[in-house]
């Protein structure tokens, strides 16, 4: 038995710190619902949101960021610059 506790130890320790990186890793895959105040619509931000959000950086010239950590300005920048580029994104 004695052999056992660290083995149980070390495996409930990595579960422990993999749990979040495991979420945030679904959270990016499925996405998140967020709403545009701009517009007035939602947006599911998954990996095709992403797209948009990286060319709307590399475009703009920005550094790389979270979008979730922009000002109010800059995210409704990414808005109006999103609606005019939005051919093909779908609401919900």
């Amino acid at each position: 038995m004695r052999t056992l506790a660290p083995t149980f130890l070390a495996l409930a320790l990595t579960a422990a710190l993999s749990a979040p990186i495991l979420l945030a890793g679904c959270e990016t895959h499925a996405g998140y619902r967020t709403y545009d105040p701009y517009y007035n619509d939602y947006h599911v931000w998954n990996n095709g949101e992403v797209v948009y959000y990286n060319n709307w950086e590399h475009e703009t010239h920005r550094e790389h960021r979270d979008y979730r950590s922009r000002s109010a300005d800059e995210q409704k920048q990414y808005w109006d610059w999103r609606h005019h580029h939005d051919h093909d994104h779908d609401h919900h």
